[in-house]
């Protein structure tokens, strides 16, 4: 039990209902929902039903709510001694953590409910997998126990991309496994960076974060190699697997590059803690712009414009 002298008496009934906001981490939940919108762009081939996407959303949101309520619940002990997170909800003593495992439930019910009713039992039962594994996986498992914590524990902010290819078809492809393995190849360097910024907090609570163990270099260096991957894993959707065209790939090898130069310059220096901060906003940036090409790349008045384009470039050439 924490004892906090911070009072959980809110004033207003908005005061509450802002508490509860803060417990979702509401941050984290727009990056997930972009992954869900690109993924069912491509597989709905840019014609998505308005409907389904705004159910699919709904029900990734709370999804995604329910497992970081779970998660502040779990890590409340760490949450009071690092600065960064002690003034959290439950931290700080504005709710108490049975309540806020009741709304963590009926999240989870509600999204459950949401998807499996509007859109199918596939997308329901993997937005349910996805709390499960962040829960039970990455924070109880891996997060104060193994430097591999964010490798492994990626899955799950990995999952939102099958979800939404799953409420489209009803089924999983392997594109919709090559949308999964860019989002869980891209976390590593992502939240590495943060973690070279924040090192010291995660010392202090014992987590074992790569850079806190094994120090900035090798971290720099695992960020650079996933990098390179994640850059190489975006290309696998135009060839071979020929689900995005023209326009997504000059997107992502204009991300790609910019993404590759900012690792390759903290590659250069690793305790610069500017440089790694630089790279982990650049990562989210990233990630939405990358998913954004897609549903660019996919929208019915592109594929129009290719093939207009496509057509007058041939007769030029054969003039």
């Amino acid at each position: 039990m924490i004892e906090t002298n911070v009072s959980r008496h809110h004033d207003t009934f908005f005061q509450v209902l802002q508490s509860y906001y803060q417990l979702t981490k509401p941050r984290i939940i727009p990056l997930l929902l972009i992954t869900t919108a690109g993924s069912m762009w491509i597989a709905a081939q840019g014609q998505v039903d308005p409907l389904l996407l705004l159910v699919t959303m709904i029900g990734g949101t709370l999804a995604a709510a329910s497992a970081q309520t779970i998660n502040c619940i779990y890590d409340r002990d760490i949450d009071y001694d690092m600065e960064r997170t002690r003034h959290r909800p439950i931290p700080s003593g504005r709710v108490h953590p049975r309540d806020a495992l009741i709304f963590a439930v009926a999240l989870a019910f509600t999204s459950f409910s949401v998807l499996a009713v509007f859109a199918n039992i596939l997308a329901a039962m993997l937005a349910m997998s996805g709390i499960i594994f962040y829960v039970l996986i990455y924070t109880h498992m891996l997060k104060r126990h193994s430097t591999q914590n964010i490798v492994i524990g990626g899955a799950a902010g990995a999952i939102p991309a099958l979800v939404g290819w799953a409420a489209v078809t009803g089924e999983l492809s392997w594109t919709a496994w090559i949308l999964f393995t860019i989002v869980f190849v891209w976390t590593p360097p992502h939240f590495w960076a943060l973690a070279l910024m924040i090192k010291d907090d995660y010392a202090k609570v014992g987590v074992p974060m790569l850079p806190v163990v094994a120090g900035a270099e090798p971290t720099v260096w695992q960020i650079w190699w996933y990098t390179l991957v994640t850059v190489g894993m975006t290309l696998l959707l135009t060839y071979p697997f020929h689900a995005c065209g023209y326009v997504y790939t000059g997107i992502a090898l204009w991300l790609g590059g910019i993404f590759i130069y900012k690792a390759w310059k903290l590659l250069q220096n690793p305790e610069e803690k500017s440089l790694a901060r630089g790279l982990f906003l650049y990562s989210i940036s990233y990630m939405m712009l990358l998913c954004l090409g897609m549903v660019i790349d996919r929208l019915p008045v592109t594929q129009e414009f290719i093939a207009f384009a496509t057509t007058q470039l041939a007769t030029f050439i054969h003039r």
